[in-house]
C-alpha cells in the first residue's frame, strides 16, 4: 500500500524530519542540565524533576507525530486509504492528549526554579504560585477535554465516526487551547525581569542572565506560528459550515485536517521541545563555567572548583578596597553594627574595613564561606552568576546595601551625602506645573492607547455581530457584560492594588489583565462563539476599570489643584481622538472586501497584535519613573484653614455628600451617553434614507473630542460647577430635540447631543475627588465603579427601539437618565458648602517666590510652624524643604 501511496506523502517527509530532530536537540540538553546538576552541582531539585517529566511526555508525543506521518499526517485526505484511518486517527488523539501535560511539566519546572531564587519580594512570589495554579488548573481542565472530546471516548479515534457519537472539533479545542498557553508563556517569560534587572551586577553579568531568562520568548513565538498553520483548518471549517449546514456533515470529511494540521503539530512539537531545551539554558552555567570559562568571565578572574567566586581578590584592585571609609565616618546607626571580621581580628575605629566586611556579618561570612567550599553544594546565587558580579567599585556596592529602600515604584535618587539619602522622590499632590508635564504626559499616552484600542475593539466586535447574524438581544447582552466590567474591577482588584501598590502599579495591572482579554477575543471570533465573546468583553473592561481607578485621578491631582479638571479634560480629549482614528482604519483595514465567516480569520492578526502591544506597554510603565502620593500626602494637601471639606451638611460630612452625588450623576452620565451610542446608528436609519454609519459615528465622536478641549480651555474663566450645569442643559435639551426632528436637522442634533456630553465625564470625576484627602484613592474607586451605569440604561434604550416603538422614541430613556444627573450641578451650585469645597482656589506667589498650595493651606501650615515654636522667614518654603522639593517660580498655565 506504500508503494501505492508514494507519490502522495506532501509534507509528512518534512514534519517526520523535523520533529526527529528537535526531540533529539531537546534530550541533549537534558542530559547536560542534569550532568551539570548532579555532577557540577551536587544537588537535584524538584524542577528538575519536572524537567526530566516533561521530556518524556515529549518523547512521547513527538513518537505520536512520527507514527502519525507513517500513516498519512501530512497529506491530504484524498490521499490516505481508508485503512490508514483508524491508525493515523489514534496517533492524533494521543499526540492530543498529551500535548497540555507536556506544556504544564514544562512550566512548572520553570516556576518552580523561580521559587528557589533568594529574593525577598513576596508580589514576586505569590505571582509564581498563581501562575502555576493557572498553568496546572487550565491545563487539567483542557486535558480532561482533550481526553473526553468524544462521547463515548473511543469514536475519538474510531473512523468512520459512530452515527451515535458526539464530538468536540480537534480544531475547536487547539484554539480554545491558544490564549491559555500565549498568557502563560508571557507571565513566564515577564515575571523574573523586575527581579533581574533590579539586581546590583555589572552590565555584562546583567545582560547575559536576562538573555539567558528571555529565551522563553522563542516559546510564545512558536506557539504564534503553530496556529498559523492552523488557519486553513479554521478556514475551511468555517467555509463548510456555511456551505453544508445541514448538520450532518462530519468535520474531519470536510476540514482536510491531515494536510492542515501536519505543519501544526509539527510547530507544536518544536513548541514543547524547545519550551524544555529553554527551561535547561539557566542549569547549564555551572557547566559551562567548569569546561568553557573563558565564555562567562574575564582572563584573571578568580574561578573555585564548581565555576563559583572563590572569595579571593585581585591585588590590582586592594586600592578600590582602601577607598571605602573607616568606621568613625560612618553614620552612628551603621557604626553600631557588628562588622567585625572575626574575634582573633580587632578592628579599631580608625582602620579600613574590608569590603566584604562591610557587607556582611560574621554568620553570613561564615555560612558564605561554608558555601563556597568545592565539596558543598552550590548557592542559588553561585549557581546563576559568575565571578564578574564581585567587581563593583566597593564604594558603590556600600551605597547599594545602605540605601535601597525606597518604594518599589522607583529607584532611590542618587543624592547622597556619604552614604545617607538626603532626599526623597517628591509625591504626586506638590509637583509644580513644570514638573508635572512628563508625568502627565506619559500617562496622557495611555488615555490615547486604550482609546484607540476601544474603538478599534469595538469595529471588530461588529463585525462578528453581523457575520455571526447575532439577535439585538445578543448585542444588548455583549454591551452589558463589558460595562457590568466595570462595576467588579475597580471593587474587586483595583482597591486593593491602588491602596497597596499605587497608581503606577494599576496601569501595570490593568493594561495586563486588558491584553488577556483581548487576546481571548481571537479564538473567540474565529470559533464565532457567543458565550466566549460575552467573557472577553467582560474581561477587557475589567482591566480598563482598574486602568481607569488610577490614570484619572493621576491626572487631577498631578499639578496644581486649580487646574484639575482641565488637565483631566485634555487627556480625556486625547482618548477621544484615539476612538476616532482606530474605527477609520479598522474599516478600511479589514472589512472593505469580505463579510463572511471565513473574514474573522483575518483579524486574529489585530487582536493578537493589540494584546502583545498593550503587554510591551504595561511592562514599560513598570519602569518609567513616576511619582506617588500616599495617603498623609494627600491628606496634607487637602488642608485648609477655612475648614471647608470639613463641614457638615446635617449629620453628614460634606465630602461625603457631594461624593454620594457625585457618583449618582457619573452613573447616570454615563448610561445616557452609552444609551444614545448604541442607539445611534438605529436612530440615524430612521430619520435618514442615506447615510454612511462609520463616517457619521466619526463626526459624532469628534465634536465630542472638540468639547472636551474646549472645556479645559475654558476652565481658565469659568469654574467647573457652572461649565457642568451648562454642558448637561445642553445635553438634556438637544436630546429632547432630536426626538422630533429627521433627515439632517435631526442627525444635527444628535451631533449636538455628543458635542454637549463630551466634558461631563471629566468635570464630575475632577470635583467629586476635592478635599478628599485621604479619602482620594477610596472616592476614584466608586467614581471608576459608576461607570456601570451602562449596562443598565443603554439596554433598555435598545429595547424600545427595537420593540417597534421607534429609535426616535428611545431617546426618551437619555433625557429623563441625564434629567436625573443633573442634581449633581444643581447642589453644587445651590449648597454654600458644597461650592467652598469644590471650587478651586487660586495659587498664589509666596516671599520666596514658590508656589505652596492654596492661601488658606499656607496660612494654616504657618501657624502650624509657629505653634511648634519655629519662626521661618517663609514658612511655605521650610514646609517644602521638609517635603524634599525643591523651590521653584510659579508658572500659571496648563501641566
Amino acid at each position: 500500500m506504500a508503494e501505492n501511496h508514494g507519490d502522495f506523502q506532501g509534507r509528512s517527509g518534512a514534519v517526520l524530519a523535523v520533529t526527529i530532530l528537535m526531540v533529539a536537540l531537546c534530550s541533549i540538553f537534558v542530559a547536560l542540565r542534569m550532568i551539570s546538576r548532579a555532577v557540577v552541582v551536587k544537588k537535584v531539585t524538584v524542577d528538575d524533576y519536572f524537567i526530566v517529566l516533561a521530556w518524556i511526555i515529549a518523547v512521547g508525543l513527538s513518537s505520536a507525530i512520527c507514527l502519525g506521518c507513517a500513516w498519512g499526517l501530512g497529506r491530504h485526505e484524498d490521499n490516505v486509504p481508508e485503512q490508514w484511518q483508524k491508525t493515523l486517527r489514534k496517533a492524533d488523539y494521543v499526540f492530543s492528549v498529551l500535548y497540555q501535560p507536556a506544556l504544564m511539566a514544562t512550566k512548572t519546572s520553570i516556576l518552580a526554579f523561580y521559587l528557589t531564587l533568594p529574593t525577598s519580594n513576596r508580589i514576586f512570589k505569590w505571582a509564581c504560585i498563581g501562575t502555576l495554579v493557572a498553568v496546572n488548573a487550565g491545563g487539567l481542565a483542557l486535558g480532561l477535554f482533550t481526553v473526553f472530546q468524544c462521547d463515548p471516548v473511543g469514536a475519538a479515534f474510531d473512523y468512520p465516526v459512530p452515527l451515535s457519537a458526539s464530538c468536540t472539533g480537534i480544531i475547536t479545542i487547539y484554539l480554545s487551547s491558544t490564549p491559555l498557553n500565549i498568557i502563560t508563556d508571557l507571565a513566564v517569560l515577564l515575571l523574573p525581569m523586575p527581579i533581574l534587572t533590579g539586581m546590583r551586577l555589572p552590565r555584562k553579568q546583567k545582560i547575559i542572565l536576562i538573555i539567558t531568562f528571555s529565551f522563553g520568548a522563542f516559546v510564545a513565538a512558536v506557539d504564534v506560528v503553530r496556529i498559523v498553520y492552523l488557519q486553513g483548518a479554521a478556514r475551511t471549517r468555517l467555509r463548510e459550515i456555511a456551505m453544508f449546514d445541514d448538520g450532518g456533515i462530519r468535520e474531519a470529511e470536510h476540514t482536510d485536517f491531515s494536510w492542515y494540521a501536519s505543519l501544526s503539530f509539527m510547530w507544536s512539537a518544536i513548541e514543547v521541545n524547545v519550551g524544555i531545551m529553554c527551561a535547561c539554558v539557566p542549569g547549564l552555567k555551572p557547566l559551562v563555567s567548569r569546561f568553557l570559562p573563558s565564555m562567562l568571565r574575564e582572563a584573571g578572574d578568580p574561578l573555585s572548583r564548581d565555576g563559583s567566586f572563590s572569595g579571593t581578590v585581585d591585588a590590582n584592585k586592594m586600592h578600590q578596597i582602601q577607598r571605602v571609609p573607616s568606621m568613625r565616618s560612618l553614620p552612628e546607626d551603621v557604626r553600631r553594627r557588628d562588622f567585625s571580621a572575626s574575634p582573633q581580628t580587632p578592628r579599631g575605629d580608625d582602620e579600613p574595613m574590608g569590603l566584604m566586611d562591610f557587607l556582611t556579618t560574621p554568620e553570613t561570612r561564615q555560612k558564605s564561606s561554608a558555601t563556597n567550599d568545592d565539596s558543598g553544594p552550590m548557592g542559588m546565587m553561585d549557581f546563576l552568576t559568575t565571578p564578574e558580579m564581585n567587581e563593583l567599585p566597593p564604594v558603590e556596592r556600600t551605597h547599594t546595601a545602605l540605601t535601597n529602600t525606597s518604594r518599589h515604584t522607583a529607584p532611590a535618587e542618587p543624592t547622597f551625602f556619604d552614604f545617607v539619602n538626603m532626599k526623597r522622590k517628591k509625591g504626586l499632590p506638590y509637583v509644580t506645573t513644570r514638573e508635572s508635564v512628563f508625568p502627565i504626559s506619559v500617562v496622557t499616552v495611555v488615555f490615547f492607547i486604550w482609546g484607540f484600542e476601544y474603538g478599534l475593539l469595538d469595529v471588530l466586535n461588529q463585525q462578528f455581530q453581523r457575520v455571526a447574524h447575532m439577535s439585538s438581544g445578543q448585542g444588548t447582552a455583549i454591551h452589558s457584560a463589558y460595562f457590568a466590567g466595570y462595576l467588579f474591577g475597580p471593587t474587586c482588584v483595583g482597591h486593593l492594588v491602588l491602596k497597596h501598590w499605587g497608581f503606577k502599579a494599576c496601569f501595570t495591572v490593568g493594561l495586563s489583565i486588558f491584553a488577556c482579554g483581548t487576546l481571548i477575543f481571537w479564538p473567540a471570533a474565529v470559533l464565532t462563539s457567543f458565550p466566549a465573546f460575552v467573557i472577553t468583553n467582560f474581561i477587557v473592561a475589567f482591566g480598563l476599570s482598574i486602568l481607569e481607578v488610577a490614570a484619572n485621578p493621576f491626572i487631577a491631582l498631578c499639578g496644581p489643584a486649580e487646574y484639575s479638571e482641565i488637565r483631566l479634560n485634555l487627556s480625556q480629549a486625547v482618548q477621544a481622538v484615539g476612538s476616532i482614528v482606530a474605527p477609520l482604519i479598522a474599516n478600511k483595514a479589514f472589512f472593505t472586501k469580505v463579510m463572511h465567516a471565513p473574514s474573522l480569520v483575518d483579524t486574529q492578526w489585530a487582536y493578537l497584535g493589540i494584546s502583545l502591544f498593550t503587554i510591551l506597554l504595561a511592562v514599560g510603565y513598570y519602569y518609567i519613573p513616576l511619582p506617588e502620593a500616599t495617603d498623609d500626602e494627600l491628606e496634607d494637601a487637602a488642608e485648609r484653614l477655612d475648614g471647608a471639606n470639613k463641614v457638615k451638611i446635617g449629620n453628614y460630612s460634606v465630602i461625603w455628600v457631594t461624593l454620594a452625588i457625585g457618583v449618582f450623576s457619573q452613573f447616570c452620565y454615563v448610561g445616557a451617553q452609552e444609551a444614545n451610542a448604541t442607539n445611534y446608528d438605529a436612530y440615524l436609519g430612521v430619520i435618514a434614507l442615506k447615510f454612511n454609519a462609520a463616517n457619521n459615528m466619526a463626526i459624532a465622536h469628534t465634536t465630542f473630542a472638540v468639547s472636551r478641549f474646549l472645556a479645559a480651555g475654558l476652565g481658565l474663566w469659568i469654574k467647573p460647577r457652572y461649565l457642568m450645569l451648562f454642558f448637561y442643559v445642553g445635553s438634556i435639551l438637544f436630546s429632547a430635540l432630536a426626538m422630533h426632528y429627521r433627515s439632517n436637522a435631526g442627525v444635527g442634533l444628535m451631533v449636538m447631543v455628543f458635542f454637549f456630553e463630551g466634558p461631563l465625564f471629566s468635570l464630575i470625576f475632577a470635583q467629586c475627588l476635592r478635599g478628599l484627602g485621604r479619602h482620594t484613592k477610596l472616592a476614584s474607586v466608586f467614581i471608576t465603579t459608576a461607570v456601570s451605569g451602562g449596562s443598565v440604561f443603554a439596554p433598555i434604550s435598545s429595547t424600545i427601539a427595537s420593540s417597534g416603538r421607534g429609535a426616535m422614541l428611545a431617546i426618551i430613556v437619555p433625557v429623563v437618565v441625564l434629567a436625573a444627573g443633573t442634581v449633581f450641578p444643581i447642589y453644587l451650585n445651590i449648597s454654600p458648602q458644597a461650592r467652598k469645597q469644590c471650587d478651586p482656589i487660586k495659587d498664589a506667589m509666596t516671599p520666596d517666590g514658590s508656589r505652596g498650595g492654596s492661601d488658606s493651606s499656607r496660612t494654616s501650615r504657618a501657624f502650624s510652624f509657629l505653634h511648634m515654636g519655629k519662626k521661618p522667614a517663609s514658612p511655605t518654603a521650610e514646609w517644602r524643604e521638609q517635603k524634599g522639593m525643591e523651590l521653584s517660580p510659579v508658572r500659571h498655565g496648563l501641566a
